[in-house]
This record gives structure tokens, sequence and C-alpha cells, in this order.
């Protein structure tokens, strides 16, 4: 985990050596100047001597500024170090997120990995600028200022090390108690972020239910659960400081009692003892800050091993050696698949599916929810892989292609359909971001768009808000059919992306497309049998297996679940979405 961290620090290793560099010279004009009080005070004040009062003082002077010079020097590297280091972790997990397969971000969940570059960057980065400053001084000063007291008087010293051995049994004992509720209590935060994402994400829902109460509720907990961790910890931690003090002032008696009998039988001069005081508040001090920093540190390290999980997870599905860079054409193969969706498990999601598809049909597919059609659709642009069989695309099996090549060929409208902050333009040339203004218009009307687009004020410099929450689902679909056109594919699957618009319009999708991209693989995932009819043929799925591949008034003639699907339909009179209800 720690290798994995400290290869993100890259080019802020500099200021991470300067800063304990800085500390440690800290350490020497700080600890250096009790010793010359000592000197001042016995030399100069005691003697009468006022010509080494003023060499004494100005050179504690110098000492005492050079030691603020370092600190400040310190610090200022410490801070650079800490937020070039948290940026990288964030860049790092970024970039490797990127290449996450669908499989990949499910492990995690997206409220997680939002907890991850968040919460745990900072709880690591303020760790880390704490341990590159302060863990370098203060363990420094209590050395230093242990070697300076034993040079001073050895008797009275072992007075400290008896204190420190002490103060370090307490601090491990309240570290090792109040860690595992720290840990607790960040994988909460996960659950904290995952209801606000959802609430957020669903506002609408919550409101038209009334259900606002009742997301507060689950809010609520999840803070409260937080806070009851975090309150369990620090009480164990709090204990720390009167721990802390009763040893200081334990220290300060008995070094007086002691010290000022060695000063009566002239074992120690008031100069001498005057520095001890100093030595020994400054280690209490350095152990009393070293004390909250290892809590801080039992702190991170959760947080650490949050983020080496996503530093250090692989990709399910990664290019191969030499990957295709050429999609030949539309032609596509089912080979016996197996898929579901933790390999290995015998819950599988499509069964023994065998089918060929010629470059340039119209494929429907059909099924009940859970029959398997958006997973059928996912394996031919490879968001995930088979676990058995093969999928052939261009006659090369998928895990052959580069995946940018195989996914720009293969224009997937997903059934949850996501628009991004800006102009329509912006979000067309998602599909093709060297399409000219032309092109995103032809790819409009194509999608039937162009229809609403040119009632906007501002047409195609129209602002699109973040999710597109300023266009009906309706509208927001054909601008995802738009977008995928823009990449001219050899393959077009539409993931029940026309259920939002409709049925007239949804007809004048698919003559569109007919005439515009004849030469396009076209596979139309649908809930409505009026969507899929004139298909070249039908995938009927049932339960991940192949219940029927054929046209539709052969499947009407040999298939009970299509015929089910399409009395039911047609009973109902068939389909009364409008594109008004989508808003």
């Amino acid at each position: 985990m720690i290798k994995v961290l400290l290869a993100q620090v890259k080019d802020y290793k500099k200021p991470s050596f300067l800063s304990p560099l800085f500390a440690a010279l800290e350490v020497f004009f700080d600890v250096s100047v009790p010793f010359v009080i000592s000197l001042l005070i016995d030399q100069g004040i005691s003697a009468g001597n006022m010509s080494k009062v003023i060499f004494y003082g100005i050179l504690m002077l110098v000492l005492a500024t050079c030691g603020l010079g370092c600190g400040y020097l310190a610090g200022k590297f410490a801070a650079q170090a800490s937020a070039g280091f948290a940026a990288n972790l964030r860049e790092g997990m970024y970039d490797n997120i990127q290449t996450f397969s669908f499989s990949n971000i499910d492990k995690f969940s997206t409220a997680g990995l939002v907890t991850r570059m968040t919460t745990d960057v900072t709880n690591v980065q303020n760790a880390y600028q704490m341990i590159i400053r302060v863990v370098v001084r203060a363990p420094l000063t209590i050395i230093v200022s242990m070697i300076m007291c034993f040079v001073v008087d050895s008797q009275l010293s072992l007075i400290f090390l008896a204190a420190i051995v002490l103060l370090a049994l307490a601090l491990f004992l309240v570290i090792r108690r109040a860690m595992p509720n720290f840990q607790k209590s960040f994988r909460k935060y996960d659950d904290l972020n995952s209801s606000v994402q959802e609430n957020i994400t669903g506002i609408r829902v919550v409101k038209s239910f009334v259900r606002e109460d009742f997301e507060t509720g689950k809010f609520n907990k999840a803070v409260d659960t937080i806070y009851n961790l975090f309150v369990k910890a620090e009480s164990i931690v709090i204990l720390n400081n009167p721990i802390m003090m009763a040893v200081i002032f334990g220290c300060i008696i008995l070094l007086s009692w002691f010290g000022a009998q060695f000063i009566v039988i002239g074992q120690l001069t008031t100069g001498e003892l005057t520095s001890l005081f100093s030595y020994v508040f400054g280690m209490m001090m350095s152990l009393m800050m070293l004390s909250m920093i290892m809590v801080m540190i039992s702190m991170s390290i959760a947080s650490a091993q949050r983020i080496s999980e996503v530093l250090q997870e692989e990709a399910d599905i990664v290019n191969p050696d030499n990957p295709i860079m050429e999609v030949p054409n539309g032609d596509i193969v089912f080979d016996h698949v197996h898929f579901s969706y933790k390999h290995g498990s015998s819950d599988e999601v499509l069964n023994d599916i065998d089918l060929s598809i010629k470059s340039g049909e119209v494929i429907g597919v059909i099924g009940g929810t859970g029959s398997g059609k958006t997973s059928f659709a996912n394996l031919v642009s490879r968001l995930y892989d088979v676990d058995k069989g093969r999928v052939l695309v261009g006659g090369n099996d998928v895990r052959q292609y580069d995946l940018e090549v195989l996914r720009d060929q293969v224009s997937v409208v997903l059934q949850k359909n996501v628009l991004f902050s800006g102009t329509i333009f912006d979000n067309l040339r998602w599909g093709n971001e060297n399409a000219t203004e032309e092109e995103c218009i032809e790819a409009c009307r194509q999608a039937c768009a162009d229809e609403f687009i040119e009632r906007f004020p501002d047409k195609y410099n129209t602002w699109i808000e973040q999710g597109g929450s300023n266009v009906s689902g309706g509208q927001k679909q054909r601008l995802c059919i738009a977008r995928a056109l823009l990449k001219k594919p050899k393959v077009l699957i539409l993931d029940d992306s026309t259920s939002a618009v409709d049925t007239a319009t949804d007809a004048n999708i698919r003559q569109a497309l007919a005439e515009t991209i004849p030469g396009t693989t076209k596979i139309i995932i649908a809930q409505r049998i009026s969507s899929v009819q004139h298909a070249d043929k039908i995938l009927v799925l049932d339960d991940g297996k192949i219940s029927g591949f054929a046209n539709h008034d052969d499947l009407l003639q040999s298939n009970a679940i299509y015929k089910e699907i399409y009395d039911v339909q047609q009973q109902a009179s068939g389909d009364f979405d409008e594109e008004g209800g989508a808003n």
C-alpha cells in the first residue's frame, strides 16, 4: 500500500525532501537556544559580566531567527508537497477509473469512488503534510533534547526517560482502541454520499411522491451513524490529553524538587536547571504533538487503504497486445455465448446464445424485464466480456479489437441516456469532436431532433443543464441518438432508446435511419412490438435464452411468448406514449 501511494509523489519529491530537512535544521536551532540561555545566566547574569550577556543575547536572537526561518520553509515545502501529492492521487485514481469496465465500477459503487477521491484523499493529504514535517521534527526534538538533558545532568534525565516510555505506552493503547472506530466511520461515508447522490438524482421522484421526510430520515440515520462512531473514537482519543498533562506536571514537580536539592549541594547551576525546564517542556510538547499526529495517521490509514484499492484495481477489460485497428463491417456473430455479471457464477444472465447477423440488417430484440436484452447489447461493444463462447463483429472476436476502435464503430445509445452541461453542439460532438455544424444538424434531422431544437431561441447553442434536466425524456433520447450517429458507426444499438417518444416519432426515426445509414447494422431493443415489427429479424429472449429469432410474421405463428406480448399490446390499443408525458 505504502509503495503504491508514494509512487504518486512524482514531481513533488523535492519539496517532500526539503520539508524534513528544514524541520531538522529548525530543531537544531531551537534546541540550541536553551543551552545558550543557561550560559547567559551562569556566565553573564550570575557572574555580572555584561559583555557575556550581550554576546549570548545576540547569539540567542540569531538562533531563534534562524529557527523561525527554517520553520517557515519547512511549512511551505510541506504544504506544496502534500497538496501536490493529493492532486496526483486524485489524478491517478481518476485516470484509472476511466479504464474501468462496468464490473469494476459496480465493485466500488459510484458513491464509494466519490468518497475516495474527496474525503479519503483529504485525510491522506493532511497526514502526509504532518509526516514530512512534524513527524520528523517531533521525534528529533525529543531525541536531541534528551541528549542535551543527559549532557547537563544524567541523573535528572532519567525522570524524562521514564516519562517518555510511559507516554509511548499510553499512546499505543489509545490508538489501538480508537482506530477500529475511525475505520468504520470512513466506510460509512460511502452510505452518506450514496444517500445524497440518490436523493439529488431522483429529486423529482422524491417530490412527486412526497417522500422528503423519508429521505431526510434516511440521510439523518447515515449522519447519526458517523457521528456516533466519531464520538466513540474521540472519547478514547481525548484520554491522551489528561494522561499527557499528568505526566508533564509530574515531571515538573520532580524536576523542581530534585533540581533544587542539586543546586543546594552544588551539583547543578541555576542556568542548567533553567535549560532542563526548557528541554522538558520541548520534549513534552513534542510528545503531545506526536500523539495527535499518530491519531491523525491512524485515521488516515483506513483512507490510504481505500485509495490504494482504486489505484491497484486492474480493469477487467483491456486492449490485447496487438489489437486490430479497423472494423471491416457490421457482421455480428454470437457463438454459444454464456455470460454472468460475476464471472464463474452459476447465475447466468445469458445462456448459450448462438446467432448470426449480417451487415446492414435491422434486428429487433424483445423480451420481458430481466430477460437479458441490455446484456446482449453490452457484449457487442465489449462493455462486458463473455464467460464462455465468442462475440464476433466484422468477423473478429471483439476481444481482439482496440477498445476505442471497436466502440467508435459499435455505437450504443444506452437505456439510461445522459447529457452533459454545455450547449447542444457540445453534447453532439461527444460523438465526433471534429464534427461540423452541418454534420451535427444532419444527425439531428436523422434522429428527428431538429424539430424541437429549431423551436429553442438559441437553437443548437441552447444550454443543456447537468443531466439534461431542462429537456424532456423524448428530447433527450433523440439528442443521444444524434450523438451516436455522428460516429458514423458500422453497428448502431438502440437500447430502448425511443421509449419516451410517441409512436409516430418512433416510426419517423426508424424510417430516417433506414434511408440514411442503410449499410449500418441496427439493433433495436424495445418493449413495444411496434418498434421492432418491421425489422429483418426479431430476437425474442426469455430468461437469458433464445426463445425465437425470425421475422414478425413467422414469430406470430411459431413463438408463444412473442404472440402473447403482441396480443396484450394490441388489446391495450397499441402504445399511448406521448412526448409531452416525458417532460
